[in-house]
């Protein structure tokens, strides 16, 4: 065994050479038994393969299937995304959350397409270097594509690696990084690498989970120095649990026409991309000071200067650490009273095409709410 450290700290040692030719073993004959049948596993195609790592990101498997196989069948191919419109992605996104990688996976098929021919590159720096791709995913999909011999470090191998060497943590996460970086790459195969990553996540997702991990059915239970200790509600060390902020907020719908108006959210911005009711936090208590509060949010957001009207419903969710009171209220424009400078782009839409907007989870239960009435 040797030191993962090299320099004879605290730090767990990395299993010695015949650990980890039994643990490959062991892991790979206990996948060929237990594999689920994921969509992203019947095909090689590095673009698929890349879709499915971006869309699992923070997502759970069963909530990313039928995004993935919806997504694949409207934009089948790099050159297909590369080519869309960013709006069509973002629709084609709208519900899965964090939108920034339906951006980002949008940018990067750009740049595959212009600078690659519309071939996914299989040099692991190049792959760093596209929009919304890291060291992990890198990894991912190189390995899975083209089985080249890259590790993986993900939320389901950093739990299931730091229960096999028993690393309780330490004031230096970026150490314990490393070591488990060490450890990802230690125990890979000379063939059939991208199965074994597979199979790794597999483990960890399936068995070796956050809470009342599954020992008994786990092929390496008896290599598990976690195990062997009884520390697996120790290990890793649970993350303090955020603290949540309650924040208040109105969306504002504005019709004319038989349309309402829409905003696009700009950079930087929540759901940047998307497209959105005038939406804004609000601290007003008495009605006349949130309808004062109303017409001068949505005079600053559209430029319009409308006349706030009664509350139509409310929604409750959650955005990261904010614990969302949405209060939502119909307005009518004020008539002859001009229009001043907008800060966001603004859209009259026909109620009947709302449809075919991204918009934020909330924004499309109020969309689907006007309609219904």
């Amino acid at each position: 065994m040797s030191d993962a450290s090299g320099q004879g700290t605290a730090q767990p040692l990395l299993p010695d050479g015949r650990w980890r030719q039994q643990f490959r073993r062991r892991l790979t004959a206990w996948f060929d038994n237990h594999a689920r049948d994921l969509p992203w596993r019947r095909s090689r195609d590095p673009y698929a393969i890349w879709l499915s790592e971006i869309m699992l990101q923070q997502t759970q498997v069963a909530t990313v299937k039928p995004y993935f196989e919806r997504f694949l069948g409207a934009l089948p191919t790099i050159e297909a995304l590369a080519r869309a419109e960013e709006q069509q992605v973002l629709r084609l996104w709208e519900g899965l959350g964090y939108y920034r990688r339906a951006r980002q996976l949008h940018k990067a098929a750009q740049v595959i397409q212009a600078e690659h021919s519309g071939m996914f590159p299989r040099d692991r720096e190049v792959v760093r270097r596209l929009p919304g791709i890291g060291r992990y995913t890198a990894g991912a999909i190189l390995s899975i594509a083209f089985d080249a011999r890259e590790p993986i470090l993900e939320a389901n191998t950093f739990r299931l690696f730091s229960r096999l060497l028993a690393l309780r943590g330490s004031p230096k996460p970026t150490e314990d990084e490393r070591v488990l970086w060490a450890m990802a790459e230690a125990v890979l195969p000379r063939r059939e690498v991208g199965r074994f990553n597979q199979a790794l996540m597999e483990l960890g997702s399936t068995v070796c989970t956050p809470r009342s991990p599954q020992c008994s059915e786990c092929p390496a239970a008896t290599m598990c120095r976690t195990n062997a200790e009884g520390l697996q509600e120790r290990i890793p060390m649970p993350k303090a649990k955020p603290a949540f902020v309650q924040r208040r907020e109105v969306a504002v719908v504005v019709r004319r026409r038989g349309g309402v108006l829409l905003v696009r959210c700009a950079e930087g911005q929540r759901w940047a991309g998307l497209w959105d009711f005038p939406r804004f936090e609000v601290h007003s208590e008495g009605p006349a000071a949130l309808s004062d509060e109303i017409r001068e949010n949505v005079r600053r957001l559209t430029g319009l200067v409308v006349e706030p009207g009664r509350r139509l419903t409310t929604f409750k969710h959650g955005v990261t650490r904010y614990r969302i009171t949405l209060d939502c209220f119909e307005a009518r424009c004020v008539p002859g009273a001009g229009r001043g400078s907008s800060a966001l782009e603004t859209r009259w839409i026909p109620l009947d095409e709302l449809d075919r907007y991204p918009l934020s989870t909330t924004g499309r239960k109020l969309a689907e709410w006007i309609g219904s009435r």
